[in-house]
């Protein structure tokens, strides 16, 4: 499972722990903790099998690829369904595809029916599973926890992760080595059951919106373009995507450092994975105070140097001491980045789009992991093990210094959520909820000495309409009187106009009052709706009366 980025608190502070007072978080946080201990424990496993039964380095950098590769396919479509439907539905659908799989796993090798492609095969069906959970239990934290709270409990759900991640590989290594492949699959199973049971005794009450479900092409459409017109949440996408990318060669090529630089098994595998976690767990305690001195920029920066050096560790170490040192130092860096990467994309999105804008950059950077793994296993195939591992650095140097085009912004605070103050304007006519295209149109009257700054505030008003659900927005003046000028916009049906007004924020609300100062008419701008009728091809009206208005 993967783990989610710290907020700004210590792990050590009251605020942090304050989520755990919270017992339903609390209950579902200690069985995610089980649930990792196991997946870790599994990814030894299968790593292990896989160096064992196969000679293609590329085969072996395939495991952590079909990890990966479930969530860029399906998170842009579960991201949708973790913001339109139950989440705890989601998170118990997620879970119950991973224990199954994992005991077929497990059913399998004990008959004796392991092979590379199987290994493979079943690998991506456990990813599924958590490609299915994890948005939903990201986005569910909102939901469970009181706003002032929820950085401090993604802070928990990383530390949490790492803190597993320091015991969970030498567990498996142990486990592999003493009770045999068939046991730790079994044990796995065992722990993936433990969160399955505590959703389905866990209940917890979320906010439901008065409007109608969306329709799945029309939330990925706006979770698409919610995510495209965020500048923050494209920065780290942009660098995520880049940073696993280069930074995948490290767990990826671990079983190859270990069998053939090495010359360990499974217990040194799992040692060595232990030092990578403890390096994790060490800058996330940390991570609060660097960010009090350092921007992410920079930490991001140093994270890229210090996987870059992991790296290199790793390439040209034949000693075990030195490579758990790397791999601490990889450890920290990797858990650093995906904390700055993490925290931003969670506080740029607000509750109505979280699921699908979590999903979206998670997509990508798995995407990126998923081809890195088996981009750098080629050409540990086809050239050498050191020298796949000296380009993962060269790459992340690079990626360092990409940071000139795509910069990690500061966001310390919370994301603007709706007001969701808005109510249905009256109209004439008897609306269904799919009747559409509506059309809306507001007038205004502005002087000459005013139009630079009117043009400044209706292209800040373009962008913050567009991202809730406008499309096709237009500003228009008029030649005859040029101090008039018409705002539009369209939506595809009327429930779309309303859904657009509930997702205005408080900072919205604010720019509406700026540009309504800059309005020299008496009376407020006039704002006008209308609804789209065809006249091409007969057909059956939207609505039930007439589209003329009642008298």
């Amino acid at each position: 499972m993967r783990s989610v980025a710290g907020a700004d608190a210590d792990p050590n502070s009251p605020a942090t722990i304050a989520p755990l007072k919270n017992r339903t978080f609390r209950s579902i946080w200690l069985a995610t903790q089980v649930s990792s201990l196991g997946w870790l424990m599994q990814t030894v496993a299968i790593s292990w099998l896989m160096a064992t039964i196969s000679t293609s380095d590329s085969m072996v950098a395939l495991v952590q690829t079909s990890s990966y590769l479930p969530a860029f396919i399906l998170s842009v479509f579960v991201g949708a369904i973790a913001d339109n439907f139950s989440r705890r539905r989601v998170m118990f659908a997620g879970r119950s595809l991973m224990a199954i799989a994992s005991a077929m796993l497990a059913a399998l090798v004990a008959l004796g029916f392991a092979s590379p492609w199987m290994i493979l095969g079943v690998s991506f069906l456990i990813a599924c599973g958590g490609a299915l959970h994890d948005p939903a239990w990201q986005a569910s934290v909102g939901d469970m926890v009181n706003r002032r709270d929820v950085p401090a409990a993604v802070t928990l759900l990383s530390v949490g992760f790492n803190t597993v991640r320091t015991v969970g590989p030498a567990l498996g290594g142990l486990v592999v080595a003493s009770f045999g492949l068939v046991t730790a699959f079994a044990v796995t199973t065992l722990c993936y059951l433990v969160p399955l049971g505590t959703i389905w005794r866990c209940k917890w009450k979320v906010h439901s919106s008065p409007l109608p479900r969306e329709s799945m092409k029309t939330a990925i459409y706006d979770g698409l373009r919610f995510t495209a017109m965020s500048s923050e949440i494209k920065s780290a996408i942009a660098r995520g995507t880049l940073f696993g990318l280069a930074s995948s060669a490290i767990l990826a090529l671990l079983p190859l450092v270990v069998r053939d630089q090495l010359g360990g098994g499974p217990v040194a595998y799992g040692t060595l994975m232990a030092g990578f976690g403890t390096g994790a767990l060490l800058a996330g305690a940390s991570h609060s105070t660097l960010r009090r001195v350092l921007s992410e920029e920079w930490l991001m920066r140093l994270a890229c140097i210090a996987c870059a050096a992991c790296s290199i560790f790793l390439a040209v170490s034949s000693s075990p001491a030195v490579a758990a040192i790397g791999l601490a130092l990889g450890g920290a860096g990797w858990v650093t980045a995906w904390s700055g990467l993490g925290v931003s994309v969670q506080l740029s999105s607000p509750r109505w789009v979280v699921g699908r804008t979590i999903s979206i950059y998670y997509a990508l950077v798995d995407g990126g992991i998923a081809a890195g793994s088996w981009m750098w296993g080629t050409v540990a195939e086809n050239y050498s093990l050191a020298w796949a591992l000296e380009c993962s650095a060269g790459a992340l140097l690079l990626v360092a210094a990409t940071g000139a085009l795509f910069p990690l912004r500061e966001r310390r605070g919370a994301a603007p959520d709706p007001l969701e103050e808005f109510s249905a304007p009256a109209v004439a006519l008897d609306l269904k909820p799919r009747s559409g295209p509506i059309v809306v149109r507001v007038e205004y009257l502005v002087l000459e000495e005013n139009v630079a700054h009117f043009l400044d505030l209706m292209r800040e008003r373009r962008h913050v309409h567009s991202r809730v659900g406008a499309r096709h927005w237009t500003l228009q003046r008029n030649l005859e009187k040029p101090t008039h000028w018409i705002e539009t916009f369209h939506t595809p049906t009327w429930t779309d106009y309303l859904r657009l007004n509930h997702r205005l924020t408080t900072a919205d609300k604010e720019l509406d009052e700026r540009v309504l100062h800059l309005h020299a008419g008496e009376r407020p701008p006039q704002k006008i709706l209308l609804i789209e009728r065809p006249t091409g091809h007969a057909r059956k009206p939207e609505y039930s009366t007439s589209y003329f208005p009642r008298h």
